[in-house]
């Protein structure tokens, strides 16, 4: 592929060269204690902590979703660039052809990257003075454990039923011409919605959603609770609409349904955090294709995904 010309998509040494540039910049960090102070050993890419209560070997991938893999670092950074790139995402399958590695490895690497793409830590309220975000719910994919009401006990459903039924429930907030985040809850009821609206959002913003009945119970609580009926054919009244929500659950569905195709109930809230991130640096807020990948790279510091089996 011409965009893997680059000499740290082609070589290890390089791709190590570029990766401790990108996370340590001029100074490099001892990830154990955050000493500046350390030394290169024999071991080529390995150094030891100069600092006596520390004393430990790390790496550029220590304490991070690349630590203890045994996957070149070229290769890493090539499936970083992919799935940074592609807008609707990039399935393992796609990945094990592409980068010549096997499925497995393919699967390994789409999911730490998706880890890395999460948004860890604290964050600032959405919006502010001015501001709009939209919010709004979907479904998506059957939950693995079907719910039942309390209202309906042990009255089965009838034959033609739509809705949310037993739909994996997600809930997004859109900054309008700026980010999104997502949620996967358990139930999409009032009081889950209230909390996420009321967590995430500045109380000086403008709240749009449709008319759904979730966000009357905190909408009163920003400075502005405006809403369009879809149910009555209206879509947008002015500058209220949901659009924006609307037009990132159509990226995340049709990425879903056309790559991924499968989705274990137990990782979705990972490939939602893939689709905010891609969302969150698109083309539109100024950001390229490699420098999505960059940030990605950079955020892999910190986090780690292990999969241990049961036994």
């Amino acid at each position: 592929m011409s965009q893997f010309n680059a000499a740290h998509f082609q070589a290890v040494e390089a791709a190590r060269e570029y990766l401790e540039a990108l996370r340590w910049g001029g100074e490099r960090v001892c990830p154990h204690c955050g000493s500046l102070n350390s030394f290169a050993t024999k071991k080529p890419g390995v150094y030891r902590c100069r600092e006596k209560e520390c004393r430990k070997d790390f790496s550029v991938t220590t304490k991070s979703v690349m630590e203890s893999s045994h996957i070149k670092l070229h290769i890493w950074l090539q499936a970083f660039y992919l799935m940074a790139s592609s807008k609707k995402g990039v399935s393992s399958h796609q990945l094990h052809r592409a980068l010549g590695v096997t499925y497995k490895t393919a699967w390994f690497l789409s999911h730490r990257i998706r880890e890395a793409m999460r948004n860890g830590g604290l964050v600032p309220p959405m919006g502010g003075e001015g501001k709009v975000v939209e919010a709004d719910e979907t479904y998506f994919g059957p939950t693995a454990v079907k719910r039942v009401s309390p209202q309906r006990g042990d009255r089965p459903y009838q034959k033609g039923n739509r809705g949310p039924r037993n739909k994996r429930a997600i809930v997004s907030l859109v900054e309008r011409g700026g980010s999104v985040r997502s949620f996967h809850v358990a139930v999409a009821d009032a009081a889950t919605v209230a909390g996420i609206v009321s967590a995430n959002i500045h109380y000086e913003t403008r709240l749009h959603t449709d008319e759904s009945r979730l966000y009357t119970r905190v909408g009163p609580n920003f400075a502005a609770h405006e809403t369009v009926k879809h149910t009555a054919g209206e879509y947008a009244r002015g500058d209220v609409n949901t659009n924006s929500v609307e037009g990132f659950f159509s990226i995340f569905k049709r990425g879903m349904k056309g790559v991924y195709q499968h989705c274990a109930e137990k990782h979705l809230h990972r490939y939602l955090s893939e689709y905010d991130f891609r969302y969150n640096y698109r083309v539109k807020l100024g950001y390229n294709d490699g420098e999505r990948a960059d940030l990605a790279i950079k955020a892999a510091a910190g986090k780690r995904l292990t999969y241990r089996q049961s036994h």
